[in-house]
């Protein structure tokens, strides 16, 4: 039995054998025929493009460059997530954003704030401070009332904490990273993060306050003409010109401080909330009126790319526009800081620059009490 098993496994091996070699022949024959076939028209198929078109059905490099021309054109295709934004793959102004925001605007407004820090420096070291020429004169006169100086330190210390936190934001890696580390750099910058966008809301209740309590006193007169022909007498002694309550100079600080609060409130409201709102749009489209042909049809990413760099052309003119008036009312000027510190003015301080308004009071029996009280 087993001999007889051991010439049966004999007789199929050959058989087996010839049947693995025939089907491997078949095999080979089809595969290295259709290899050769293959490698016989792949030629043709793969021919140099003529006039960007390639043989073969494609469109070849006709088809990348206006492929590519679309979406730097800002051509959008569909996705499947919430964020419709997505759907846009490259969007080429967010490179004109870029460039103007780590460029000019930083460049020029760093050298703007120290311009204006070296010109106050040069003012204070050739006139330098403004003294009470008739001297103290022991009695005082409330120029402001606590409601008054609530708003108007509501608005300075929530805009010098949004300077000083909106700063860091655009410089600070640069100049703050290097000397405290990553680490405190990112907590402080979260943190200024925070209150810079919910702190804008005491900025906006002081712009209120200051604006219900100041507005009639910041119209345009007759004496502002004069005021600024004379340059409010700061360059030369002894030529303090009329003013009311308050003088050209101070009307132009605080339709800076409107104006420019309002814009940089309107602006960051569409910051904090992004793609909500269309005010550059609107805007533009409100101005073509007047034949003016500006671009109102923004896509959600470029209003917000022009909201954020508005934020930051008009924060640089305003942190500017008040380091001088910071400087005029504390080191610049005898006797002014008194106005917002105890709403008490020197008689001879306002009989010197708003003589018109020491004038006015005097005729106003109800504010004749106010108009002089002996000094504490």
């Amino acid at each position: 039995m087993i001999m007889q098993r051991r010439g049966s496994l004999r007789t199929r091996r050959p058989f087996a054998f010839l049947a693995s070699l025939v089907l491997a022949l078949l095999i080979g024959a089809t595969g290295f025929g259709g290899t050769a076939q293959a490698q016989e028209v792949a030629p043709e198929l793969r021919g140099a493009p003529t006039g960007g078109a390639v043989p073969g059905g494609t469109l070849g490099t006709t088809s990348d460059s206006e492929f590519w021309r679309a979406i730097r054109r800002g051509e959008s295709g569909t996705v499947s997530i919430p964020d419709k934004n997505a759907a846009q793959l490259i969007q080429s102004e967010g490179e004109n954003w870029r460039a103007i925001r780590n460029g000019p605007m930083s460049v020029y407004g760093a050298w703007l704030m120290l311009g204006m820090i070296i010109v106050l420096a040069l003012f204070f070291l050739l006139r330098g401070r403004i003294k009470i020429e008739s001297g103290w004169s022991g009695m005082t006169v409330t120029r402001f009332t606590m409601v008054e100086r609530f708003g108007h330190w509501l608005v300075a210390v929530s805009f010098v904490l949004h300077a000083l936190t909106g700063l860091n934001m655009l410089y600070g890696r640069y100049t703050l990273k290097p000397l405290i580390g990553p680490d405190a750099f990112s907590l402080l910058m979260n943190a200024g993060k925070w209150y810079h966008n919910y702190g804008a809301f005491a900025f906006i209740a002081g712009l209120v306050i200051v604006f219900v309590c100041w507005i009639v006193h910041n119209l345009p007169s007759r004496y502002d003409v004069v005021w600024l022909a004379k340059g409010g007498g700061l360059f030369t002694a002894h030529t303090h010109p009329p003013a009311r309550k308050f003088n050209a100079g101070q009307k132009i600080i605080f339709w800076v401080v409107i104006l420019g609060g309002v814009s940089l409130s309107i602006s960051g409201l569409a910051l904090m909330f992004p793609f909500q709102f269309t005010f550059f749009g609107d805007t533009f489209s409100a101005l073509n009126v007047f034949g003016l042909g500006l671009p109102a049809d923004f896509t959600p990413l470029q209003e917000q790319q022009l909201n954020q760099l508005w934020h930051g052309v008009v924060s640089l003119a305003m942190i500017a526009a008040i380091l001088a008036h910071i400087y005029i009312g504390t080191l610049g000027m005898e006797g002014a800081i008194g106005a917002m510190w105890s709403g008490e003015v020197d008689l001879n301080w306002a009989r010197e620059h708003h003589s018109v308004w020491v004038e006015e009071m005097d005729k106003e029996p109800a504010k004749a009490g106010a108009a002089a009280q002996p000094a504490e």
